[in-house]
């Protein structure tokens, strides 16, 4: 890669951000603390699904000072819908580390950052650019792709290397922001719209897919270098980067839930202090076993409320994914009337008024909307 076609790359990227980069909250914030909560609600969500979030929790936690001192189920209930809980639990145990070890500043080295609860290298290359103006870079997913097409890069020592350089700049957090905004809105993972890319005209996948469509159908496989396959370089594809490991197979779950009402309240169970997420609320269910009904599931997971499950109380189905995990949730609805259920420590009748004051999973939310809409 030569210095003159980076700068090249670099000046027309930037120009075009500038011009096209959307109105977000967050790049117009100046204060490393807002764009590290930015940055953390970002991962694996969507803008749209963020933007609300984002103002809300530093409305009620505008310092790293209050949210070291806000409650854990607080925090965890303005997080509620987000999804990722882990990550509002990072973001508490971090902001404790920042107020007692770093006199409640955002630590400015990158191995500081690093030692965060829940700060990637992604996440610190962010900070350290965007909030500090210094030159590393940051990799999220729509970073790697736009590098990974407009370099024909090999493999994960390949980008890294790249990336790093062409952090080196006057403006290394608009340089990352700008490959981002490109990932996002234009060069997409499956349908890049390569006509409207600013830096097309510099993409080694760009040119590899002109000369394939170029080159008669029977000369292929003499003329085109085997790095510029059509697998390997085309922008409908994307290069591929070696070294990040295999995926994950995608798991298929089916997870019922019940909504047990009660006049305006449903009732709900909080995760166990030693559970996965801990401290969320959720409606009673879980998965279901291979070979198992759906209401053989429901009591198996009531905790002693059995028996009160029938097929006639299904209402619907929600579908959630998490990770790797594709969840099917059929929906029960009982109505309790009469003798009234008594769950015991750890269940809570909760108003359907005051929803936003628990921290619930995004699953139960969206049977909770289903069922009180039937």
């Amino acid at each position: 890669m030569s210095l003159i076609r980076l700068n090249r790359i670099r000046r027309t990227l930037l120009r075009w951000y500038k011009k096209n980069r959307r109105d977000l909250p967050w790049r117009r914030a100046r204060d490393p603390y807002a764009i590290w909560i930015a940055e953390t609600m970002l991962q694996q969500t969507q803008v749209r699904t963020v933007l609300p979030y984002y103002r809300r929790f530093l409305k009620a936690f505008p310092t790293v000072e209050a949210l070291d001192r806000a409650s854990k189920e607080k925090v965890l209930a303005l997080w509620s819908g987000l999804g990722y809980y882990r990550r509002a639990e990072n973001l508490k145990r971090a902001a404790r580390i920042i107020t007692r070890e770093h006199r409640e500043k955002i630590p400015r080295r990158f191995d500081s950052l690093r030692a965060l609860p829940g700060v990637g290298a992604y996440t610190a290359g962010a900070l350290m650019s965007i909030a500090f103006n210094r030159p590393y870079p940051a990799l999220d997913g729509n970073a790697r792709r736009v590098l990974t097409r407009l370099f024909g890069v090999k493999g994960e020592k390949d980008l890294l290397a790249i990336a790093s350089r062409a952090a080196l700049c006057p403006r290394p957090g608009e340089w990352n922001q700008a490959l981002m905004e490109l990932g996002a809105t234009i060069c997409g993972a499956r349908d890049p719209h390569c006509p409207l890319c600013p830096v097309r005209q510099s993409c080694a996948a760009w040119r590899c897919r002109r000369t394939l469509e170029k080159t008669p159908p029977d000369a292929k496989r003499t003329v085109v270098p085997r790095r510029a396959s059509l697998a390997q370089d085309d922008p409908e594809r994307g290069p591929r980067v070696t070294g990040r490991g295999p995926r994950r197979r995608v798991e298929k779950l089916q997870w019922p839930l019940l909504v047990i009402q009660k006049k305006q309240k449903v009732l709900l169970r909080r995760r166990p202090a030693a559970a996965l997420l801990s401290g969320i609320w959720e409606l009673p269910g879980g998965e279901r076993m291979r070979g198992e009904s759906l209401t053989a599931a429901l009591t198996r997971h009531l905790n002693g409320l059995g028996g009160l499950v029938d097929q006639s109380l299904l209402v619907g189905e929600v579908r959630h994914s998490i990770t790797y995990r594709r969840i099917r949730a059929p929906v029960f609805l009982l109505f309790q009337a009469g003798k009234e259920i008594r769950p015991g420590r750890g269940w809570r009748w909760a108003p359907l008024s005051s929803l936003q004051r628990y921290p619930l999973s995004s699953l139960s939310l969206k049977a909770i909307r289903l069922a009180t809409e039937r």
